[in-house]
């Protein structure tokens, strides 16, 4: 008889990712993007994180609440490869898993406490805001980093093959919003340097204006001349967020 489990979340992801588009498709790509983990009662006490302070990085497992679905498919169809050609999902990190649990190795670069609440400040971070998280282990160099391991389809990290450029006017309010949100020119940069549009629009001129979610502001932006050019920031109201 197969046994089935119930977990309950240990913490929660509180992320500059407001969606899923713009989410790099692996951890470390991005080295601005960060998140805070909240660690939720009972889980919360300093008597847990003893020692913690000592690694430089975490492995987070975490649940992939937005992209749950009734069943699943043996194969899918990984960005790296163009989105044009299918593979088997245990070869892949597609969030559409037959149970949606995914694992991310992120930077710790703090614990503090705030309202009452004690969190972990995390760096290079692939975590949509809200995502429960079911349980942290430190990463190990000795036994996590293999120098002679194979990678397959993916072996080489992806480039950022795309230019990006600032007009006058996103410069000014990039430089205005980063008194709360230090290094967000740098965090917009870089995602939109790895072309967050899915595989299958990339090289494809009928649309050439985007939106992207970064913390509170919806990033406004355009293809032009095979790069990236960003417009302008628009500051989301309350009502607006997720």
């Amino acid at each position: 008889m197969q046994a089935s489990f119930e977990f309950s979340p240990i913490g929660v992801i509180h992320s500059c990712f407001k969606q899923k588009f713009g989410i790099p498709r692996q951890p470390g790509l991005v080295t601005e993007a960060q998140a805070s983990l909240e660690l939720l009662p009972p889980y919360d006490c300093a008597e847990a994180l003893t020692e913690l302070t000592g690694f430089s990085h975490l492995w987070i497992i975490f649940v992939f609440h937005q992209s749950l679905r009734d069943g699943w498919r043996p194969t899918v169809r990984p960005p790296r490869l163009g989105g044009n050609r299918r593979i088997g999902v245990f070869a892949s990190r597609s969030p559409f898993r037959p149970n949606p649990i995914g694992l991310s190795v992120v930077r710790l670069q703090g614990i503090v406490e705030q309202d009452g609440k004690r969190l972990l400040k995390l760096g290079g971070i692939d975590l949509l805001d809200g995502t429960p998280v079911l349980d942290i282990k430190p990463y190990l160099p000795y036994g996590d980093a293999i120098a002679d391991a194979r990678a397959g389809y993916a072996q080489a990290a992806p480039r950022a093959l795309l230019p990006v450029i600032f007009s006058p006017g996103a410069e000014a309010q990039i430089q205005a919003a980063e008194a709360d949100y230090p290094g967000l020119r740098c965090l917009i940069e870089q995602v939109l340097a790895a072309d967050p549009r899915p595989a299958y629009q990339a090289g494809k001129p009928q649309r050439r204006q985007f939106g992207l979610r970064l913390w509170d502001y919806d990033v406004q932006w355009e293809m032009v001349d095979g790069g990236v050019r960003v417009t302008g920031l628009v500051l989301l109201s309350l009502d607006e967020t997720p």
